[in-house]
């Protein structure tokens, strides 16, 4: 029998592929990638999940349905934390490939009725795994491995937006936050309970910001209240901090100023309410935050106030490893383009030109977030009388926004293109054409 005792490793789970066929519950693809990882032939996957060979293939080829009970014996006998196979969408009818993927019909030698009851069978089984298990036994899939586990997916998830449209990693967004939920609510009463919040809390911001990044704001609203809510269950500070300010930086982005500030206001009690001394990257952060708060309701003294802040924080701990949930060291460039954004929504074009100077050191990269600030830079240019360089840079920003699929991205240029409707340049008529593309696009067959 294939040596099984070990582990997979944690980085399995958060491969792309993997954490596809988790969000979608296709187990035939998770076996499958098993196999593969472990160097098994066919016939060792079957010896070792108890199985003929000839059922194994039917399995991965998706020509023979699962029950609950052969899920829960593939788990065991794969070491797959079963806790990530309890998920299954119901009420829309299951998603494709959820535990048995149908193959074509003349591929697998079925007329339209076998498949329409197979998949009716399907849904029966879907049903059946959303029923929780008998009181004894109900949370005895959660151990100290769930809550590493979910994390290790947002994060996986988090990893690919940097390059990859929203809209195609919303839905295994979802369907994660859904699973972590199902088990925040089986792990309730367990000593596990708490990190299994705060990774739910994480999955719940990562989908806000996805949303947030579709241009559906009511959406991301809802998934950070999600976030905040659950970070409170798991009572750890300054993860409740983050996603309070993410909130806030949310609102002030979308122009509710004083929305955002009255937020970044109550994150910063619950800062200065955590045990310790308050790291520097959530200090900086916050002030920056709320920088950009005063900035929008035009209130300079106050964003400068703030600004200067966040740089002094900065430059008595230069390059401080972010505590979590944060991703990223709060440096001097981060700094410089909460200071350019401000700037600009102050109209001091001049000070935003050489504070985004210092933010694009080294270059722009061509992510989402860099995009925003393109656009915001391409602002300052067009005030300050530039409009060559500020029609370049819209149009630069729009390409990326476009290729990674960002209607936020999308969403600022028209803003951008609205304010100086009148104004001509030579990449105006380029920008104008790749907007009418944009919106036309959709209506393509």
């Amino acid at each position: 029998m294939p040596q099984r005792d070990s582990a997979l490793p944690q980085e399995f789970w958060t491969r792309p592929d993997v954490v596809s066929a988790l969000a979608t519950c296709d187990v035939a693809a998770i076996v499958e990638q098993i196999r593969v990882t472990r160097g098994w032939s066919q016939a060792e996957l079957a010896d070792a999940l108890g199985y003929s060979q000839s059922w194994v293939s039917r399995v991965v080829n998706g020509q023979q349905s699962l029950t609950i009970d052969q899920v829960r014996k593939i788990a065991h006998r794969l070491t797959i934390p079963v806790h990530l196979l309890r998920f299954a969408s119901v009420g829309n009818g299951p998603a494709p490939g959820a535990l048995a993927r149908p193959a074509d019909a003349r591929a697998a030698g079925q007329d339209k009725g076998a498949s329409t009851t197979r998949r009716r069978d399907f849904g029966k089984v879907v049903a059946m795994a959303t029923l929780p298990l008998p009181a004894a036994s109900a949370n005895s899939d959660i151990d100290e491995t769930t809550a590493p586990t979910l994390h290790a997916i947002t994060g996986g998830q988090r990893r690919l937006d940097a390059s990859s449209p929203a809209r195609e990693l919303a839905k295994a967004a979802l369907g994660h936050l859904e699973l972590s939920g199902r088990t925040l609510a089986r792990a309730r009463g367990t000593p596990f309970a708490s990190e299994i919040a705060a990774a739910s809390s994480e999955a719940a911001g990562f989908a806000a910001w996805l949303h947030a990044d579709m241009a559906d704001s009511g959406s991301a609203r809802t998934y950070y209240r999600v976030a905040v809510d659950r970070a409170r269950q798991a009572g750890y500070g300054l993860l409740d901090v983050y996603m309070l300010g993410s909130l806030a930086a949310f609102e002030i982005e979308a122009e509710e100023g004083q929305a955002g500030l009255t937020l970044a206001a109550e994150a910063q009690r619950r800062l200065d309410d955590t045990d310790g001394a308050v790291h520097p990257t959530a200090r900086a952060w916050l002030s920056c935050v709320r920088a950009l708060g005063h900035a929008t309701l035009g209130d300079t003294a106050a964003a400068r106030h703030e600004l200067a802040v966040a740089e002094r924080s900065v430059a008595q701990h230069d390059n401080a490893e972010p505590p979590w949930p944060w991703v990223f060291a709060f440096t001097e460039a981060k700094v410089a383009s909460y200071r350019a954004l401000a700037a600009v929504r102050l109209r001091r074009p001049n000070d935003a030109r050489s504070a985004f100077a210092e933010a694009f050191e080294g270059g722009p990269s061509s992510s989402k977030q860099q995009a925003v600030l393109m656009v915001e830079l391409a602002q300052a240019h067009a005030e300050a009388g530039d409009a060559d360089e500020a029609f370049r840079l819209a149009t630069a920003a729009l390409r990326i926004g476009t290729s990674l699929g960002s209607e936020r991205v999308v969403d600022r240029v028209r803003r951008f293109r609205r304010r100086h409707r009148r104004t001509k340049a030579p990449e105006s008529d380029t920008l104008d054409e790749m907007l009418i593309t944009h919106v036309t696009s959709a209506l393509a067959p």
